[in-house]
């Protein structure tokens, strides 16, 4: 068996009395693209908090390429070599696009006639080479999605975590992006994604992890998790489907006259 990029052993997170992460155990190997799966409120951005070392655990250990991120000199490491799409962004508002990217990669340490290059070359992929000059708090929310995904494949990691990547995303962009990281994937790289748009994940990811309240309640390869179904209905199986309980609004089904 290979060794995993990211392996965690009963990883939990308490905030006061609740409990968002309840003793999971993730193992990802490399060359996966991952999809971490789960409703909303289930648990999926805090542990993506805790692997990229944004968020302490309350308790259990994490394991993130071979590298132990309880320890703090283990844990620098790790962030050298990871890229991260953070649910919130947290770009820098008064930078332009270019700023912000030359700075991430003296941040990374990417050598400067190297990170010009790959700095045009994301900016013309995304389609943001008419807009480096703005302000990013100029920039719309798609742009701003696309502005931080630049930034993490920009120091050229080796595994990737990405939170929500498409949502506000244009479907031209969309599949530039799907695109980039099938090719990201297929050079031995990893990816570690939320969504919920489950078509894009049933496009890409070849294994699957579902999270509900905190609770890693499946673990597998996609064709493992689906069972012959599609992703959408095994999920809805695995989280609770309550769809046949939920209210009616009675006035939307009356007829139009």
């Amino acid at each position: 068996m290979t060794n995993p990029v990211i392996e965690t052993h009963k990883l939990t997170r308490y905030f006061d009395s609740f409990c968002a992460v309840n003793g999971i155990d993730l193992r990802v190997e490399r060359g996966t693209f991952y999809g971490f799966l789960g409703p909303n409120g289930a648990g999926k951005s805090t542990t993506i908090k805790m692997l990229t070392g944004l968020l302490a655990p309350s308790d259990g250990d994490m394991v993130i390429l071979g590298r132990n991120m309880r320890d703090p000199k283990d844990a620098l490491q790790v962030k050298s070599r990871i890229g991260v799409v953070p649910e919130d962004l947290a770009l820098f508002d008064n930078l332009t696009g270019r700023e912000y990217l030359t700075f991430i990669g003296r941040m990374y340490l990417v050598p400067r006639p190297t990170l010009h290059t790959r700095i045009d070359e994301l900016l013309s992929l995304l389609d943001l080479q008419n807009e480096e000059k703005k302000l990013t708090l100029e920039y719309s929310h798609g742009m701003r999605k696309k502005l931080a995904l630049a930034a993490a494949l920009l120091p050229n990691p080796d595994l990737l975590f990405l939170d929500e990547p498409f949502e506000g995303v244009d479907a031209v962009t969309s599949r530039v992006i799907r695109d980039l990281l099938a090719g990201f994937v297929a050079r031995g790289s990893t990816v570690f994604l939320t969504s919920h748009i489950l078509e894009i994940v049933e496009r890409l990811c070849s294994h699957v992890g579902i999270i509900v309240k905190g609770v890693l309640v499946e673990q597998a390869s996609l064709d493992e998790i689906r069972q012959g179904r599609s992703l959408e209905d095994r999920f809805l199986e695995l989280v609770g489907d309550d769809a046949e309980v939920h209210p009616k609004l009675r006035w939307l089904e009356e007829n139009v006259s």
